[in-house]
Formats: C-alpha cells, sequence, structure tokens
C-alpha cells in the first residue's frame, strides 16, 4: 500500500519553511534584520525555544547570520554569484558592459513580458508607485536618486514576473551594478536630454505593463536598452576623444 503514517510537523519546522519561502520569493533581501525575537515570536505565533530552533537551523544552512548586539540578518547569499577575480574582469574590459546589457536586454524582455501576463494587481501597482517616484526625482535633478529609482523599477518587473531563479540571478546582476562594476549610470541621469529619453521609455513600459500587453512590454524594455547601449557606445567614444584633445592641447601648448 502506497499509504505512510501521518506525523505531525514541528512548529520550528513550520518556521523554517516560511522564512525559507520569505527569502525564496525575494521578500526578504540579503542584508535585512529580522525582528527582535520577542516581536517575530508573536507575529508567527510560535514558542521562543521553537523560534530558536528554526533561527538557528536557518543559520546552520548560511540562509541567515547572527550578529552580536544587532540581531538576525539574511545572509549575503548574492555574494557568492561571482568570484572576485570575475568582478575584477567584468570591471576592466568594454565587452563585458555590453554583453551585460544585451543579458539584461534577454532576460528583462522576458520578465516584462511574464510580468504583464503573471504579475497581480498589487505587483502592478509597486512598478506604478516607482515610476511615479522616478518623474518627482527627474524634476530634483538628483542623478544618483535618479539612478538608484532606475534600478528599482527593473527589479520590481522582475519580482512581478514571478519567477524565482530569475529574481535572485538579476538582483546579483543588480547588485554589480550597483557598485558600478559594469558603467556608472548617474553619468546618464546628468545630461538633460538623455534624462528625458530614460523617463519617457520607463513610462513606455510601464504604460504597457499596466495594460498587461506582454508583446508591448517586452518591446518597450528592448527598445530601452538599445538606447543605453547606444548611449554608452557614445559615452566610451566622448571619453575617447577628449583624451586625444587634452593630449593635442599639451601638444600645442609645449610648442
Amino acid at each position: 500500500m502506497p499509504f505512510q503514517t501521518v506525523q505531525q510537523e514541528k512548529l520550528s519546522q513550520g518556521v523554517l519553511r516560511q522564512i525559507e519561502e520569505l527569502i525564496l520569493r525575494g521578500i526578504l533581501r540579503p542584508g535585512e534584520r529580522l525582528p527582535s525575537e520577542r516581536e517575530l515570536s508573536e507575529k508567527m505565533g510560535v514558542s521562543r525555544p521553537s523560534l530558536r530552533e528554526a533561527l538557528s537551523e536557518l543559520q546552520d544552512k548560511g540562509l541567515l547570520v547572527s550578529k552580536v548586539g544587532s540581531g538576525v540578518f539574511v545572509a549575503d547569499v548574492l555574494g557568492s554569484a561571482f568570484s572576485p577575480a570575475l568582478v575584477s574582469l567584468f570591471a576592466t574590459h568594454d565587452s563585458a558592459v555590453f554583453d551585460y546589457i544585451s543579458f539584461r536586454r534577454d532576460m528583462e524582455g522576458l520578465a516584462a513580458e511574464r510580468a504583464a501576463r503573471l504579475a497581480s494587481d498589487t505587483d502592478l501597482k509597486v512598478i506604478d508607485a516607482i515610476f511615479k517616484k522616478m518623474e518627482v526625482a527627474q524634476q530634483k535633478r538628483n542623478p544618483a536618486e535618479e539612478a538608484a529609482l532606475d534600478a528599482d523599477f527593473h527589479l520590481a518587473i522582475i519580482e512581478a514576473s514571478h519567477n524565482i531563479v530569475m529574481l535572485h540571478m538579476m538582483r546579483s546582476m543588480y547588485e554589480l551594478l550597483r557598485e558600478g562594476v559594469f558603467y556608472n549610470r548617474s553619468v546618464m541621469f546628468k545630461q538633460r536630454m538623455t534624462r528625458d529619453h530614460l523617463l519617457d521609455q520607463h513610462r513606455a513600459i510601464n504604460d504597457a505593463l499596466q495594460a498587461r500587453d506582454p508583446a508591448a512590454a517586452k518591446a518597450a524594455v528592448a527598445s530601452h536598452l538599445d538606447y543605453v547601449r547606444g548611449a554608452l557606445v557614445d559615452q566610451l567614444k566622448a571619453n575617447e576623444n577628449e583624451d586625444f584633445a587634452k593630449r593635442r592641447y599639451e601638444h600645442e601648448a609645449g610648442r
């Protein structure tokens, strides 16, 4: 017979599975501090010994870390995605920049297409709320804030696609982008015309998602990242031209 004895699950295992699911779904993020033991046990309706048992097991699994005097935090599980040597290699070769953009174009196009079909109404509200913050930030002309919101906007789309493998992979990629490994995004937001174009492109992506139009959402993402690629090519060329101009000036001044 295919039947087995039914065994009641320990409370600590219920706690463990819930926290694992929150990490897996990207709701609890790397570096995020968990509530205090008292608050967490009350929220989850379990005793402190059961909670401690679950937290201890999650630490043994490498999903949580305890810091003396600070609390329990979600481990930096993204940090191991790329070795320091590979990150250094990315940072010193322009070809990696354009491969990165190409990769984003493919992955985010797919994510936008999925989000238009599978996102909940709340997912779409989150994306729209971030876009409205982008509109406000543009008026303040704060390149750093605009760049940060740009990353939040794209990650919200990936979250709304509800593919957990893609979510963690792309979060890892965005951490490298935030650290300036591939290129300095803030530079792009310092130019008025570029900033206007970028906002219009994000508006097109948001409009397509809110309309739940998968093809339009995918096309809007592709158009946006094609523009980013072209802007970076122009930036690299301008930097090269400026280098030669300085050498020419030094040569003329020394004659």
